[in-house]
């Protein structure tokens, strides 16, 4: 007869004992305590490992050293620890399970993750702690506001440099696109963002300047080039309509390459010139030639736009001929309607200044340029996260193969003129 077996009562390890008991009052109380239990478990095994078992003359790495307290990450804050140490040869070995512990910055992705979503250092210690939770903010938790900027500073500087050192060259962009951002009263940032051949948008890079003139500019166009960006390949670049960014990109990317000036900022500025009767006459014309596919019935819209308006504002008038060819320049590459609208105008960088304006909208006080860069790099990395790809993505190989014919027309022209003048 087969005697009937009962189940036995669970046990529990040493170090859980203590644990257990707090979870009828708290799980996280409970979480922490058997955390803390299995690392300083794990770290007596290392120690062990290291040095032997107590009053054992074996071989070994090293000798026991007494005991002492650490911190380690918990929670956005720290908790402490109590781990052995062993010593060899006048110097402490490290413990592996210690050391990797220590490793894992949680503090300082806790803090950088909190401060991008406008929390501020003063308010971190209670969104990591509740006041009435088991787990209150003590002294010494590196929760409180100067611990969590210095963390900030750091990771936010780490990431800076790794994304200003990546290789660009791996990267089949299509489109670069430049816009400037003003920081304070004195400093302006001006930044790249590139999109590729399968429409995903990139972060390319970012230059520190007084204002947005041409040896700014250039300093940004040679960090690309550096990182990998080829100049002899043809692209479009998009930009604000800023005379310092055409020019710098012609004298770098050539004569000939395609620019387009950001349509809604040229709309923009010729309306709100405009006397207001004026205003939807002319949004209606405008609107009527950035929709036309031939671009020279395009140009010929705009021209009379500007000569009906030479009498009731000549400056305006003057504005609408200025810069008429990079106006259209995506009309004159013949791209559908749906990929112009998409390439027509800088929104995808000035997206990304729009992030980087709500990331940094709790800094009352820019204290120098690294600080600023750290902070518009934090920013536009941000940004990175909720790319999309681009609307008419599907239709970059129009694209691709426009630029191409392009460029291989200016090719053959500028040899040909290049014969006439050696003959």
């Amino acid at each position: 007869m087969t005697s009937p077996t009962t189940t036995s009562p669970m046990t529990l390890v040493p170090s859980l004992e203590a644990a257990w008991q707090d979870v009828d009052s708290s799980f996280e109380r409970f979480c922490l305590t058997a955390g803390i239990g299995a690392i300083e478990q794990m770290l007596c095994e290392d120690a062990q490992q290291l040095a032997g078992a107590r009053h054992s003359r074996g071989e070994r790495v090293g000798h026991r050293w007494g005991a002492t307290k650490g911190k380690i990450g918990f929670h956005g804050g720290k908790v402490v620890v109590r781990r052995p140490r062993v010593r060899s040869e006048g110097h402490e070995v490290a413990l592996p399970t210690w050391k990797a512990a220590k490793a894992e910055d949680w503090l300082g992705r806790w803090a950088m993750n909190l401060m991008l979503i406008n929390v501020s250092t003063r308010k971190l210690r209670r969104a990591v702690r509740l006041p009435e939770c088991d787990l209150p903010a003590v002294m010494g938790d590196g929760t409180s506001k100067s611990a969590a900027s210095r963390r900030f500073v750091a990771l936010s500087a780490e990431r800076m440099a790794e994304w200003m050192a990546s290789d660009l060259a791996k990267l089949d962009l299509l489109v670069i696109q430049i816009d400037g951002l003003r920081i304070g009263n004195d400093l302006v940032l001006v930044a790249a963002l590139g999109i590729d051949g399968e429409g995903n948008k990139h972060p390319l890079g970012l230059i520190e300047g007084a204002t947005e003139n041409a040896t700014v500019v250039q300093a940004l166009i040679d960090n690309l080039i550096e990182r990998g960006v080829d100049p002899k390949v043809c692209r479009l670049f998009i930009v604000d309509g800023a005379k310092a960014l055409t020019k710098v990109i012609r004298s770098t990317f050539g004569r000939q390459t395609p620019i387009q000036r950001c349509q809604v900022h040229k709309a923009r500025n010729v309306i709100d010139r405009l006397p207001k009767p004026l205003h939807a006459s002319a949004r209606k014309a405008l609107r009527q030639a950035w929709e036309l596919d031939d671009a020279d019935k395009a140009e010929r819209l705009l021209r009379n736009l500007a000569c009906r308006l030479e009498q009731e504002a000549p400056g305006v008038a003057a504005s609408i001929l200025e810069g008429l060819d990079e106006i259209l320049t995506v009309n004159r590459l013949g791209l559908p309607a749906q990929l112009r609208r998409s390439l027509a105008c800088t929104n995808s960088i000035e997206n990304v200044m729009g992030t980087v304006r709500r990331v940094c909208r709790n800094v009352k006080r820019w204290r120098n340029t690294a600080m600023a860069l750290r902070w518009t790099a934090a920013g536009m990395l941000e940004a990175a996260k909720g790319f999309r790809r681009l609307k008419a993505h599907k239709q970059l190989p129009i694209l691709r193969a426009a630029l191409a014919a392009h460029h291989a027309k200016h090719t053959i022209k500028q040899k040909l003129e290049d014969d006439l003048k050696a003959a």
